[in-house]
C-alpha cells in the first residue's frame, strides 16, 4: 500500500503543473517555504490541515480533490 503522503504529494504536483506554477509561486500564493513544497511534493513531509488548505487555496481547488487517489 502507497503512503498516504505520496499520494498526496503527488496530486498536489499534478494541480500545480496543471496551473503552469513553479513550486516557488505556489509557495509563495500559499504563504509556504519552496523547500516545503517541494518535501510535500516528494511525499517526505506530513502536512497539517491548515497548510493543506492554503495548498488547496493557492491552487483555486476545493481540497477534497487532493485526496482523490
Amino acid at each position: 500500500m502507497e503512503n498516504i503522503c505520496i499520494k498526496f504529494g503527488r496530486n498536489v504536483r499534478k494541480y500545480r503543473l496543471l496551473i503552469n506554477c513553479s513550486q516557488e509561486q505556489l509557495a509563495e500564493k500559499a504563504g509556504l517555504h519552496r523547500t516545503y513544497i517541494s518535501a510535500v511534493e516528494r511525499g517526505v513531509r506530513s502536512i497539517s490541515l491548515e497548510n493543506i488548505q492554503k495548498i488547496a487555496d493557492a491552487l483555486e481547488i476545493e481540497v477534497y480533490k487532493l485526496f482523490q487517489f
